[in-house]
């Protein structure tokens, strides 16, 4: 075969490939058309929620039993029917309280696994993915309660279920004011780590006990990792504080009440909420005795109906306070996913829409009504206090402050 009779018949087979795979290829498969049947079948994809806890790092010791509530009251809503059949699937990893890990941890969770929204922990960590999470849209349900999270303007996408921090020590200040019965003013100091944690509620602290005419006598700071609070403490003792309020954690007030025992203060100590725990008794012993603290959930075995579900699915094993808080913030998110699955989508964007519609949500009796409006993120302003008798967390009182608007934020 001469070479242009070659060409000819390459270009003929070519040709006919060409028009078979125009009439029988891959392009030309019929479109595929939902049949009635599917449509109609309920979306059980699973919703997926990014959890980011410190389970290793410095505040582990809270953040392991928060670990295990939020755990547990997924369990909960799943074997419940989930967000309206579909399954929350979590994925909670450790960021040992270190920035840059939660950060790379968050990235992966948002852009590889698609989360619709987290479960935060930590001050720090919650607060450098402020910014990032308005942008991404994704809702923090966090366990950092700094106040100035509670505000939508700079904080749109973070929720918490407690009463902030600084609402914690104005309702304490609130609560010891109207006991005092002393002519004089009564002093109080400030003890607390150098730590976005620690130094939150402070301005507010300094303002209201101010306000409510105490005289701030001190302040200084103790770290998370502390193992003797003594040299911290002596400049206090010679100022003689009626009250030191300690913005820690359970192991850190152990060492400042054992420190301040050692060396004759007579002060009354009162904690925020991560600062005193069922552990403190057998941390501080007869040291704790005495001591106050925040609370915002019911301690277990509380006669309340969601403790009925957990002491159900913890076998009557008594949890840590800690770990009831973890409970009620998943079961907070989880009605928010309801009410947005309710409308439509469960995107970040409508678990902050309907977030924003809860009106005195009760978690079943496992902390004070929670509500949030859309340019107000508090919770509500309830502060549980308890103190520790014979070793044991004893409900005291409930203060509730007024939704003040120059609070909100600060």
């Amino acid at each position: 075969m001469r070479a242009g009779q070659i060409i000819t018949a390459a270009c003929t087979m070519l040709l006919a490939g060409l028009m078979l795979m125009g009439c029988g290829g891959e392009g030309d498969k019929p479109a595929q058309t939902a049949t009635t049947g599917s449509e109609s079948q309920a979306d059980t994809s699973p919703i997926r929620v990014g959890g980011l806890i410190d389970l290793s790092g410095p505040t582990s010791s809270v953040g392991v039993p928060y670990a295990d509530g939020l755990r547990a009251a997924v369990r909960y809503i799943n074997d419940n029917g989930g967000i309206g059949g579909r399954p929350i699937v979590f994925d909670l990893q450790d960021t040992a309280y270190n920035v840059q890990q939660g950060l790379s941890l968050y990235k992966k969770m948002v852009n590889t696994d698609k989360v619709v929204c987290i479960q935060g922990f930590g001050s720090a960590v919650t607060e450098a993915l402020v910014r990032t999470q308005a942008k991404d849209q994704v809702p923090n349900f966090s366990a950092s309660y700094s106040a100035h999270l509670t505000d939508p303007r700079t904080a749109p996408y973070n929720f918490f279920i407690s009463a902030d921090y600084s609402t914690q020590l104005r309702a304490a200040l609130k609560y010891f004011r109207s006991q005092w019965t002393e002519a004089r003013a009564p002093k109080v100091a400030f003890i607390y780590p150098d730590h976005p944690y620690g130094l939150a509620p402070i301005p507010a602290g300094r303002a209201y006990a101010t306000e409510l005419g105490y005289e701030i006598v001190g302040e200084t700071n103790v770290a998370l990792n502390a193992i003797d609070a003594t040299t911290e403490l002596l400049p206090l003792k010679n100022k003689a504080p009626d009250f030191c309020w300690v913005g820690g954690t359970t192991p850190s007030t152990s060492v400042i009440l054992k420190s301040a025992k050692n060396i004759g203060m007579t002060s009354v100590f009162f904690t925020n909420i991560w600062g005193t725990d069922e552990t403190l008794p057998a941390l501080a012993g007869a040291d704790a005795n005495g001591s106050f603290s925040n609370q915002a959930a019911a301690v277990y075995g509380k006669d309340v109906p969601g403790m009925k579900i957990i002491e159900q699915i913890t076998g009557g094993k008594p949890q840590m306070t800690h770990y009831v808080r973890g409970f009620v913030s998943i079961l907070t998110m989880a009605e928010a996913m309801k009410r947005a699955a309710d409308k439509g989508a469960v995107t970040g964007e409508s678990i902050k829409d309907a977030a924003e519609t809860l009106r005195d949500y009760d978690p079943m009796g496992l902390a004070p009504l929670i509500s949030y409006f859309p340019d107000d993120h508090r919770p509500n302003m309830a502060v549980l206090l308890y103190t520790i008798k014979d070793g044991q967390l004893t409900f005291v009182a409930e203060e509730i402050l007024d939704r003040r608007a120059d609070w909100l934020g600060h």
